[in-house]
């Protein structure tokens, strides 16, 4: 419990109607948890305005509201808070309330289109492996040492987050990562927090349906390195134009990470085969589990952030070399007959190239790409016909279909796709809605020696469809579709055709 005024100390207050030395309880900003003794802050959402519910949180007993609108009939006996924004006020509020949390930890930040969760969850495995306890918060999982829950968001709200890493400071842990996304960033979710380290990995198109430009994504990604103190470190992918544009007006120290070019920290992929890759690290060579030249970027990163932490690098690359891929990123599954399934979290127009082309330089002489992918619903539409361009460009076979539709119709997200497919190219493209169905095709489809990449949810168990989540893993699927014998499912041997739409019966 606290005070009000141990809470809104250090945050501008442009009104403030009760008692400030009134204890709170509590933190939500949901009014359905608010009870008794709690602070509601009623945040202006992109969905409803938190402002709708202050008499129902006044009914369930909150002692205080934070808001930007005081309503002209407030309950003289509940303390009101006015502040220009509840969004970005909260946050460091939260903080206050929780003790201050990251003063006691060391916390690195990682941001950019793709490469977060990979980064942070190998960063937070490298640390406990090394005797260090630490915490994770990434869009798999939040953990504190050796304590595991699911996530939810990538980046959870200000008051989850700060109450997160109250659990980590109290559990001992030394350092915590972070996955720190764009809407977080935008919305002030990461505001009260001390960051020792930021990372960046890329920028390229997502999450336009919310950003509206990519300018105005890269805006809201720059906050982050604005925002960091003197003392931390700020790590930047060289490889892409925009990490020099990160630490424009960043007093952070600046580094810089590269697999190709000069750099502060510059590492070499030597070799690559389906099973790992060969790495050069300051004149030593070593393997590690991972493939790709993305991975060979994201250890390149774990690298230099082990470093800027004060690791020791023989222990440092010791541990690397033990580290193995996190679930759902390019992760192999055996279905028989020589074939490969890979299944990867790719959503976005680059990420699918990235993992597309790494499989192409991987594949044996004679072998083709079976590529299975989707776009979620209610998300950016302008990157659904260009992923279709990008797997139409490096597969041989695609068959489109589902993802999370969430509440879009699913054959209209694949219209959408669809129009992206370069002119020739159709006789090569089927779609199928029902995405069991048509993982279960690119197994009938494939000859001996094959890839099949089913891309787009990666390590998600669940399908989105009108609110509802069905339970569907991607790896379940391609394992189940492997007979006792080790030969691929044949089904009922239907050959689709092209451009026939299954019905989708989930």
């Amino acid at each position: 419990m606290k005070r009000l005024q141990e809470i809104i100390n250090g945050i501008q207050v442009l009104e403030l109607r009760g008692n400030p030395e009134t204890v709170i309880s509590g933190l939500t900003l949901d009014s359905r948890s608010a009870g008794s003794g709690m602070l509601f802050a009623a945040v202006r959402g992109t969905q409803t305005d938190g402002h709708r519910f202050i008499p129902q949180v006044i009914l369930a007993g909150v002692a205080a509201v934070l808001c930007e609108e005081i309503p002209a009939d407030a309950n003289p006996d509940v303390a009101f808070i006015r502040v220009g924004s509840v969004a970005q006020a909260i946050g460091h509020m939260a903080s206050a309330f929780f003790d201050h949390p990251t003063h006691q930890l060391k916390v690195v930040g990682v941001t950019g289109t793709n490469g977060k969760t990979t980064i942070a969850s190998l960063l937070w495995r490298l640390a406990e492996n090394l005797g260090y306890p630490s915490g994770l918060l990434s869009t798999i999982s939040v953990r504190i040492h050796d304590v595991s829950s699911d996530a939810t968001h990538t980046t959870p709200d200000a008051i989850t987050i700060q109450k997160n890493m109250a659990a980590m400071a109290e559990a001992g842990c030394t350092f915590a990562f972070m996955e720190v996304s764009s809407h977080a960033l935008d919305q002030g979710r990461v505001n009260g927090i001390r960051f020792t380290g930021g990372i960046f990995t890329n920028l390229t198109r997502d999450h336009l349906d919310y950003h509206h430009d990519f300018q105005s994504y890269l805006k809201a990604k720059k906050l982050f390195f604005d925002q960091l103190p003197r003392e931390a470190f700020a790590l930047t992918n060289s490889e892409d134009r925009n990490g020099s544009v990160m630490v424009q007006n960043c007093s952070a120290r600046k580094y810089t990470y590269s697999t190709k070019g000069p750099a502060d920290f510059a590492v070499r992929l030597a070799e690559q085969h389906l099973d790992g890759m060969q790495l050069l690290i300051n004149g030593r060579e070593f393997w590690t589990r991972f493939v790709g030249r993305f991975n060979a970027s994201n250890l390149a990163a774990v690298y230099s952030a082990a470093i800027l932490l004060d690791f020791r690098e023989e222990e440092v690359l010791r541990q690397i070399s033990l580290l193995t891929p996190v679930e759902g990123r390019l992760e192999t599954i055996p279905i028989g007959n020589n074939c490969v399934g890979i299944v990867d979290y790719a959503h976005t127009p680059d990420a699918l190239e990235n993992v597309l082309k790494t499989l192409q330089e991987l594949r044996a002489k004679g072998a083709r790409i079976i590529t299975v992918f989707g776009a979620g619903g209610d998300r950016d539409r302008g990157k659904r016909p260009l992923m279709a361009e990008v797997a139409c460009r490096y597969s041989d076979q695609v068959i489109i279909t589902s993802d999370n539709p969430r509440t879009e119709d699913p054959d209209q997200i694949i219209g959408e796709i669809l129009t992206g497919v370069p002119a020739g190219k159709a006789r090569s493209v089927i779609s199928i809605t029902n995405r069991h169905e048509a993982i279960k095709t690119a197994v009938a489809l494939a000859r001996e020696g094959d890839i099949i990449l089913v891309a787009g949810k990666g390590h998600e168990t669940y399908q989105e469809i009108n609110g509802v989540k069905h339970h569907f893993d991607d790896r379940e699927e391609l394992k189940g579709l492997t007979t006792d014998d080790g030969r691929p499912t044949k089904g009922n041997n239907r050959q689709p055709v092209t451009g026939n739409r299954q019905p989708d019966n989930q």
